[in-house]
């Protein structure tokens, strides 16, 4: 080969190589989710928002979007990638009944089975799903579409993927990134609503200390539970069955092991799979357009409606309950179903008030009911959507 000709050679091969680099094929939107990525981190690990999430769904932001030619089969919307096999449980709803078995497996129900009445303070914050539902519908968003935005409201992320899945998956990116950072700015967007919503007196209520639930309450529960709400939306069985059947394993007492895998290895695997998948479906090519940036504007709001009509809620609960049993409303943020971390919301801005009044126990309550309550919902945007 003449001089001449190996150079040629050498310096088509370079640029050939090059072509196939990210940075030739770098845009200004890959730089602004790769950002984007890297705050959710920042915020995971400075602040301690909610890393168990916001690590893998940051970092698989920034996997999603390294520029890279099509065809070598490793983009996640690519048949035959590895990425594209993993988010199999994403749209086809596989990972979010998984993550209700370990939900389920890790909550007690003690408080609210202690004081029954308090679910209706759950119910009541799921208007922040059907407000945020019938504003999408306004905005010009089909049923469906609106139907899989609204249940971001419930602030329950893996329900929202979950209902996005069925109901409107070209938009399951931007929904579940809206529905895990809501969740995780909880502590931002809750405080000011609650301080808003309730006159000083009223934060300084002091409820009664819940009773003591027996092990057979706690076992009748799950079941009991299930019966009644899987009768009611039957469209709610994946999630509403494998929330209460993981709950039954950790409250029979005869399947520890199987309860410890459930909130454990099995909650921790899925978790992991459904972060990062998510993450990395949110190429910029799919992610950013108008329709997401709506979908952000409705998160938002529905978590207003929803923290608004909680808290408004119990206050309205204690024009009819007596002076010694009345509720604090400062647990009323918790009926969305962020669990622990709208509960701990609530004890944060009682303890400004009173140092001693601790409203923790009290606010689980209301807390693992919208858990239900945002099962029960999408079971029923399931029933006249899908």
């Amino acid at each position: 080969m003449e001089g001449s000709s190996f150079w040629s050679f050498i310096s088509n091969q370079l640029l050939q190589f090059f072509s196939g680099t990210g940075f030739a094929n770098f845009t200004l939107a890959h730089g602004v989710m790769i950002a984007i990525g890297l705050f959710f981190i920042f915020l995971a690990i400075t602040k301690e928002w909610e890393p168990l999430l916001l690590i893998p769904i940051g970092f698989g932001i920034i996997m999603g979007n390294i520029p890279f030619v099509e065809g070598f089969e490793i983009g996640i919307y690519e048949d035959g990638s590895v990425l594209n096999y993993l988010y199999f449980g994403v749209r086809y709803g596989i990972y979010p009944p998984l993550i209700f078995l370990g939900i389920g497996a890790m909550t007690d129900f003690s408080a609210l089975i202690s004081n029954p009445k308090l679910i209706l303070v759950g119910a009541a914050a799921q208007f922040g799903i059907f407000g945020a539902y019938a504003i999408a519908l306004a905005l010009g968003f089909t049923g469906a579409e609106a139907g899989a935005i609204g249940i971001i409201g419930g602030a329950d992320g893996p329900t929202a993927i979950f209902i996005s899945s069925k109901l409107a998956p070209h938009l399951m990116g931007a929904i579940a990134i809206s529905a895990y950072s809501y969740m995780a700015l909880v502590p931002v967007i809750q405080p000011p609503l609650m301080k808003l919503l309730t006159s000083p007196k009223e934060r300084v209520i002091r409820m009664r200390p819940p009773r003591t639930v027996s092990k057979l309450e706690k076992i009748l529960f799950p079941i009991i539970g299930f019966l009644l709400t899987a009768f009611v939306v039957p469209s709610g069985l994946p999630l509403l069955g494998m929330l209460f059947f993981g709950n039954l394993l950790k409250e029979s007492g005869v399947t520890k092991r199987l309860a410890e895998a459930a909130r454990g290895p099995i909650v921790d695997i899925v978790t992991i799979l459904l972060g990062l998948t998510v993450g990395a479906s949110t190429q910029a090519s799919v992610f950013l357009n108008t329709s997401s940036l709506l979908i952000f504007g409705l998160g938002a709001l529905s978590f207003v409606i929803a923290t608004t009509a909680g808290v408004s809620f119990v206050k309205f609960m204690n024009l009819f309950l007596s002076k010694d049993n009345k509720i604090n409303p400062l647990i009323g943020n918790a009926g969305v179903s962020a669990v622990p971390a709208s509960a701990r919301v609530s004890q944060m801005i009682g303890l400004e008030y009173d140092k001693t009044n601790y409203l923790l126990m009290h606010a689980m309550a209301p807390n693992v009911a919208g858990v239900i309550g945002s099962a029960v919902a999408a079971g029923i945007l399931l029933n006249f959507l899908y």
